[in-house]
């Protein structure tokens, strides 16, 4: 007996040692993912992007968007293997509210409860996205995806800190007669999008600092199809009833308050595998261990999954059909002129990026997570402020042109909204053409020679031919003309150029 109890002890030593460790792999690889995924929005060397773009590839939503279908199915079989690891290891939202419980457990211990799944709130707002995405009203499946509200947190508020942390040093480094910096100029892409990524940031960390895992249990559609998967994984965390003394630890630091202790049960389609309580717990009482397909649930409990599983598949059914089918002021001549912002052009079609292949599929495929937006060295990109198509980009030329030698936006785009291409594609892709407007044409209105579009025109679309004046005004050709937009923001007539661009909703080879 008294070899017995010597050993339990070393046992329980041993198990609470293995439960541990799984809590530092999960945290480690959430850290790795987080810290490999936030710089693709705030590098703006375009470095960071072809190393691990990936990760961008590999969220539930552009996956899906995408069909990609290695990545779907890898997603699934991962969370049928070990639960909602996608929640706390993959998912930057998910990661982050983490950062943001763990600083409200700092302040006050064991401050979580049980509490019951409210599966209303779960299927509609899985409902409002699969109505959203058939509907085609796009700006509800960008506030919903928990990849794109990320996306815009840390392009509208993370990004500007970076560069000007960026510029500080930048500037120390030149006093110090060192040029390994150098200051990279920032403009705020849309005040809409600033607006919603601070409301979005602000009212998760409030709900994960009192509450954990709310957004993911209560809201998030993503959470909410994993979490059907999840009830059947292999690997799941066992309460053994002879062994738990109900002291309530592992509940009161459960960040999903997905266990209930006191009918030792844990809801496994809330459960992100976080693996919290199992260190927790110093009888030894939870496990996370193989259980198969066998089901623990009584009767009543497998009911009421069945009726769940059927609500699942036909909202499952609908979206995969539907992912099928939709699938500062500058100064010249030494600071001493200010000059005059251009203001946008009344276009009749929005300008789609290179690549988009048409209106219509970069409004079926964007999720709006702004990683284009972020990514664009020229400012040419920007989210868009009407409600149909709320933060998905759009081009204009005020800042500056799209030129031929750069792909970045197709380069970074998750879900092809956006699809790859190269230098030689760019040049022959015609995403609209340019409209010369007399009434602003510099030779007639200040009768001056100009022919500053004709000039930087990258195809030659633009000639310049004689007017009644005697001076050159320029005459577009329409086929050449790929819509670069280079005439529109070169143009020297303000507000609005004498020459913009019209875009069209479907792209053409020219």
């Amino acid at each position: 007996m008294a070899n017995n109890d010597k050993s339990e002890p070393i046992n329980k030593r041993k198990k609470a040692n293995k439960q541990s460790t799984l809590k530092i792999i999960r945290r480690v690889l959430a850290i790795v993912s987080i810290l490999l995924i936030t710089p693709i929005f705030l590098d703006f060397t375009g470095t960071w992007q072809p190393l691990f773009g990936f990760m961008a590839k590999i969220q539930f939503l552009p996956a899906l968007l995408s069909l990609n279908v290695i990545v779907i199915i890898s997603l699934i079989l991962l969370t049928l293997l070990f639960g909602r690891l996608y929640c706390s290891i993959i998912c930057p939202l998910g990661i982050m509210q983490d950062g943001f419980g763990w600083l409200g457990k700092r302040a006050k211990k064991n401050r979580y409860t049980y509490s019951k799944p409210i599966n209303i709130l779960r299927y509609t707002f899985l409902a409002v996205m699969v109505i959203a995405i058939i509907a085609g009203i796009n700006s509800m499946v960008a506030l919903l995806a928990p990849y794109s509200a990320y996306g815009r947190i840390a392009s509208s508020i993370l990004k500007p800190v970076w560069i000007w942390g960026n510029n500080l040093l930048a500037s120390w480094a030149e006093q110090h007669q060192s040029y390994a910096f150098y200051n990279v100029e920032y403009w705020q892409h849309g005040y809409g999008v600033l607006v919603v990524a601070s409301v979005t940031l602000v009212a998760l960390a409030i709900l994960a600092w009192r509450n954990g895992r709310t957004y993911c249990n209560t809201i998030c559609p993503v959470g909410t199809v994993l979490g059907f998967f999840s009830r059947f994984s292999l690997f799941r965390i066992v309460i053994d009833k002879s062994k738990c003394v109900n002291c309530n630890l592992c509940s009161r630091n459960c960040k999903s308050s997905c266990i209930d202790i006191a009918n030792h049960k844990v809801d496994y389609s809330r459960c992100v595998s976080c693996f919290d309580c199992l260190e927790k717990c110093n009888k030894g009482a939870l496990t996370f261990k193989y259980v198969g397909l066998k089901s623990e649930r009584t009767d009543s409990d497998s009911e009421k999954v069945d009726g769940s599983r059927r609500q699942f598949l036909s909202a499952a059914a609908i979206i995969g059909t539907t992912a099928a089918l939709s699938a500062a002021d500058k100064t010249v001549d030494g600071g001493l002129a200010t000059i005059e912002d251009k203001k946008i052009p009344k276009r009749k079609t929005r300008i789609a990026p290179p690549g988009a292949i048409s209106l219509r599929n970069l409004n079926n495929h964007c999720t709006a997570c702004q990683l284009c937006v972020s990514a664009c060295p020229n400012g040419v990109l920007r989210p868009m402020t009407d409600i149909e198509n709320f933060m998905q980009p759009e081009s204009s030329y005020e800042i500056g042109y799209c030129r031929p030698e750069c792909t970045r936006c197709s380069d970074v785009c998750p879900t092809g909204a956006i699809r790859p291409i190269d230098t030689a594609d760019k040049s022959s892709i015609q995403i609209g053409h340019a409209v010369w407007v007399k009434a602003n044409c510099v030779p007639l209105t200040d009768g001056v020679e100009c022919g500053n579009c004709a000039r930087h025109c990258p195809t030659g679309a633009i000639s310049m031919v004689e007017a009644d004046n005697g001076l050159k005004i320029p005459a577009v050709n329409t086929e050449r003309c790929i819509g670069c937009g280079a005439c529109e923001n070169l143009c020297p007539a303000r507000p609005f150029s004498a020459i913009y661009v019209e875009g069209h909703e479907n792209h053409r080879i020219i």
